[in-house]
């Protein structure tokens, strides 16, 4: 299989598994099928929880299935996005949307790490370092807390870790006493996928989101993982090149569309 978009670098069959894993992690309770489009209208932050994954080919017209997502958007109160990834069937869905108007945004990168060595993840943390887990719910308002996000989608993104398919356990870095910062993980099969990697703004650039990242994918390795996956968007270089340094590489992009520039 071939895929346009994609680092040949990585197995195809890979990157399809992580895509799936990755929509699976994100799955929000407020989720339909249309014609072989995976339609989310989760009103939380992650863009992923509410937009359209077409992710089949279908049946009815392009035009007929847009209209109908827009109106499961307009009933939810939210614009509709549209992701489109290698993966997104029809091909030509995103150069209709261009021609239509849609705007295009948020170009995200999708590193991945083919193998999880135990040499090559060594995980030692800072001096006066200490690693909590911490409940999905609370880790929802504290990173929430962080970003500034507001209680509504603090709110969601609870419900939306509570009610994943996928476990998600997550975790805070502390130095004497101190957050400077958290992150989770969720295990599908041998994948691991880290999410909501987040530095304290008054801790930033000392290597506490690298450390963090070590522990994580540690301790998923010992829980049977053997390939990583994470999303990051792609004008953030210092979050990439902390990536980069714990052996990640860009594996595919996708970016969103949409006809409302406010959901820019």
């Amino acid at each position: 299989m071939t895929l346009d978009g994609v680092n040949s670098a990585f197995d195809p069959a890979l990157l399809s598994r992580i895509e799936d894993a990755g929509l699976n992690a994100s799955a929000p309770p407020q989720q339909l099928w249309l014609d072989g489009w995976l339609v989310r209208f989760s009103p939380g932050k992650a863009k992923r929880a509410r937009c359209v994954n077409a992710v089949a080919a279908g049946h009815l017209p392009i035009d007929d299935r847009l209209r109908a997502c827009e109106a499961v958007f307009a009933e939810a109160g939210l614009p509709m996005i549209v992701r489109i990834t290698p993966f997104t069937l029809p091909q030509e869905l995103d150069a209709l949307l261009d021609s239509q108007g849609l705007h295009r945004f948020d170009d995200t990168r999708v590193m991945a790490l083919a193998h999880l060595p135990a040499s090559a993840i060594e995980a030692v943390l800072p001096a006066g370092a200490e690693v909590h887990s911490i409940g999905l719910e609370a880790f929802a308002q504290r990173v929430g807390g962080l970003r500034g996000s507001p209680l509504s989608q603090r709110q969601a993104h609870g419900q939306r870790l509570q009610n994943s398919p996928v476990p998600f356990h997550a975790f805070e870095l502390h130095v004497e006493s101190e957050l400077v910062a958290c992150g989770q993980f969720a295990i599908e099969g041998a994948l691991v996928g880290l999410y909501d990697v987040f530095t304290a703004p008054n801790a930033r650039g000392r290597g506490y989101a690298g450390a963090l990242c070590r522990h994580l994918l540690q301790l998923a390795h010992t829980r049977g993982a053997n390939h990583a996956y994470l999303q990051v968007e792609g004008d953030n270089h210092a979050a990439r090149a902390v990536y980069r340094r714990l052996g990640f590489a860009d594996a595919y992009a996708y970016h969103y569309r949409t006809r409302d520039p406010s959901a820019a």
